[in-house]
């Protein structure tokens, strides 16, 4: 694991990271629309370039801006292809930040996703220092709950996450 690389700020074998810009729309609209993002994050009514380029400007890059950190493009390093996000977030309802991470269904189930998540974890630890890492997701996110227990996160309990009640499972480093 390399945490300053030639155009990545982080770098794993197979992959980089880097920051969000707003040319990054249309990934953004791809991603955001896909059938797991839907199911498992919710529809964030991304639907075109322009939307896009509000969601990044007022999510990953005002939180570069604000925190440090956000969420990042992650890219195979071979040929820059970008196949999905991860990052850190700092959210107002959370005591600390939590990892977050979501991937174009191509790209799921080759080990990508615990690479950089891995790789996240430890560069929020010893770059950012950040103590402790935290983790939502809702009940039945399979993929996400295996993920987050490969990293070395644990269950610590239930939360309410909205006024209308919805759960979800709060992990912690």
């Amino acid at each position: 694991m390399n945490f300053s690389a030639m155009n990545y700020f982080l770098e794993t074998q197979r992959l980089g990271l880097r920051k969000f810009v707003s040319d990054d729309a249309f990934f953004i609209v791809e991603l955001l629309n896909t059938p797991g993002w839907l199911q498992f994050i919710g529809d964030r009514n991304v639907k075109t370039a322009e939307q896009a380029i509000r969601y990044l400007e007022e999510g990953p890059i005002k939180s570069y801006k604000q925190n440090g950190f956000g969420l990042w493009m992650v890219e195979l390093k071979k040929d820059k292809t970008p196949i999905g996000m991860c990052g850190i977030l700092k959210r107002k309802n959370l005591e600390h930040p939590d990892i977050g991470f979501a991937f174009l269904p191509e790209y799921t189930g080759k080990g990508y996703a615990i690479e950089i998540a891995s790789a996240t974890l430890s560069y929020g630890r010893e770059k950012l220092g950040i103590e402790k890492i935290l983790a939502i997701t809702i009940p039945g996110n399979e993929k996400s709950i295996r993920l987050l227990e490969k990293i070395g996160l644990s269950f610590k309990e239930n939360i309410s996450a909205t006024e209308e009640g919805e759960q979800l499972l709060l992990y912690s480093t």
